[in-house]
């Protein structure tokens, strides 16, 4: 591979692939992984996407012929490898022409050769570059697209905020006599012109009531952990739907607060550099300490602060906030830990089942593999209209170790679906075209229908010659379908959802999936979604 010629953004996945050092961030590399992985599917003509090196290297050498005018001399852009990356990949993975489905050839229409990724989110500590990035891609989106009459936005909760890419923006186009021929910038109302194209960028922020009737074609985000929910992004997002190309692109370094949009964001996001979740129009690339990192190690410090660590000032800096946070401790220390390491605080600590040990446990296996096996069925049934799962589990001996497969089919209402689709990060409604959920009822349906659900579990024995020998259920709504419970004559279990009835089950589950002793359907995102979601609560007595 050394004798090839590689372009700058494939050599730094490399680099940071193949690194053994401190260097990177362990999420940082599983970035750098997808794009190589998905370099070698895009060999196969399966395969919707590919990558475009040449239009990848246009951006990145357009970001080089600028210029920053902040500070005490005019310096010429010079971008660091992982800035190649993450320009050069939102920008150079574009749709192919063509793609396969079991040997029938489909086209991509006006979709081909524009940009796969359609949304992005960038988490690295404060002060290394992502609004500058931003800057870089709006400006040549707005002149240099080929698109013409467009609408560009920054966006932030407040005015301030949304006017630092838009500054970012407007100084690179002062800082080039050429650059400039092309814009007419406009401070009184923070808005820049493209002469050649007649597109727009606007400084926009919630305060001033963002237009949801605009279709934007490039969309900046600033610090979405300040975002009190997610109003700013999905309005600007549900205007892409009808756009062969756009980019939503969220910029931010992690926060304090765990029921928030920006957590619950971010959460996806890692799962989709997990391989727990599909989204292919989605580019992630988070900079931050891995966990069981010393936060008092400078040597650490890199994997959140890309941009500042190659700079001896920029970690002199870094240890000066170290010394100050330790020494104060509080809201101080908090700040370090979140600012300056990039990591959520107080989070993490509570999760069910490690990521990478569940995905271990995942198999090629399906339900067709227990025809006729004894099953126990556990039923939760949801009490206003969102997801409820039949479960069915498989004993069964793998080289003499026990082991117990899971299989788990979910259904909600279409009403219900529909809301989530549009609040939600998780993707449902990639999960109900994989048959993961089973939707009922139409648009004006909220509430699931549980005869439904028992229909599907007659009809799973009597297709795999299920031998049920037992059904395990929630209390909570289950009075109305007892009576349909028993009629498949076996025992019913009675679970309380209690810290107390539950910690056995619990315990036995995390030891389980910690020794590759649970065997479930790999391709089943939602169950490796609920999994890798679910954290632990205690009672006052450790339960």
């Amino acid at each position: 591979m050394a004798s090839l010629k590689i372009d700058r953004v494939t050599a730094h996945a490399i680099d940071v692939v193949n690194d053994k050092s401190k260097r990177w961030g362990k999420l940082h590399k599983l970035s750098c992984q997808r794009h190589l992985d998905d370099l070698e599917k895009s060999k196969s003509d399966e395969y919707k996407f590919k990558y475009d090196a040449k239009k990848a290297k246009e951006l990145i050498d357009f970001a080089e012929s600028l210029t920053i005018i902040e500070g005490f001399e005019q310096i010429t852009v010079k971008l660091k490898p992982f800035q190649c990356f993450i320009l050069g990949c939102r920008h150079g993975w574009v749709y192919k022409k063509n793609y396969k489905i079991n040997g029938k050839t489909f086209s991509t229409g006006k979709r081909a050769n524009k940009k796969r990724f359609r949304r992005s989110y960038i988490s690295m500590a404060r002060q290394n570059g992502k609004t500058f990035l931003n800057g870089i891609e709006g400006t040549y989106t707005s002149a240099f697209s080929g698109y013409s009459n467009g609408k560009l936005c920054c966006a932030a909760t407040k005015q301030p905020q949304a006017k630092l890419a838009w500054q970012s923006m407007a100084n690179f186009i002062k800082g080039d006599k050429d650059l400039s021929e092309y814009f007419k910038i406009k401070e009184y109302n923070s808005t820049i012109i493209a002469k050649n194209t007649n597109c727009e960028i606007e400084a926009i922020s919630r305060e001033r009531a963002i237009d949801e009737g605009f279709r934007y074609l490039f969309a900046s985000i600033d610090e979405i952990h300040q975002h009190k929910d997610n109003k700013v992004y999905q309005s600007l997002k549900d205007g892409t739907r009808g756009m062969y190309e756009t980019l939503v692109s969220m910029i931010t370094t992690r926060g304090d607060k765990l029921n928030s949009f920006c957590y619950e964001m971010d959460s996806y996001c890692v799962k989709i550099l997990e391989n727990i979740t599909t989204a292919d129009d989605m580019f992630v690339d988070i900079y931050c300490l891995d966990k069981g990192d010393d936060i008092m190690d400078s040597s650490n410090y890199g994997k959140a602060n890309p941009l500042l660590f190659d700079d001896v000032e920029g970690i002199e800096s870094l240890e000066s906030e170290r010394t100050t946070a330790k020494d104060m401790g509080g809201m101080t220390l908090r700040n370090f830990i979140t600012r300056s390491m990039n990591l959520w605080h107080n989070g993490g600590e509570d999760k069910f089942v490690n990521v990478e040990k569940w995905k271990e446990c995942g198999s090629k296996r399906k339900l067709e593999d227990f025809r006729g096996s004894k099953a126990i069925a556990g039923i939760d049934l949801s009490s206003s209209g969102d997801l409820t799962t039949l479960a069915l589990e498989f004993e069964y001996f793998d080289n003499e170790i026990k082991k117990n497969y899971f299989y788990a089919q979910s259904f909600m209402p279409r009403g219900r679906l529909e809301e989530h689709i549009e609040s939600d990060v998780a993707p449902y409604d990639l999960w109900e075209d994989m048959g993961l959920i089973t939707v009922t009822g139409g648009s004006d349906d909220y509430i699931n229908d549980y005869k439904f659900i028992i229909k599907h579990l007659k009809e799973l024995i009597d297709e795999y010659d299920i031998k049920l020998v037992g059904i395990a259920y929630d209390q909570h709504n289950a009075a109305g379908i007892i009576g349909d419970l028993e009629e498949f004559g076996c025992p019913l279990l009675m679970v309380l959802q209690s810290a107390k009835c539950l910690n056995d089950a619990t315990v036995d589950i995390q030891l389980q999936v910690k020794s590759n002793k649970i065997d479930y359907d790999e391709d089943n995102e939602l169950l490796s979604w609920s999994f890798t979601n679910a954290k632990i609560t205690k009672d006052s007595y450790d339960n």
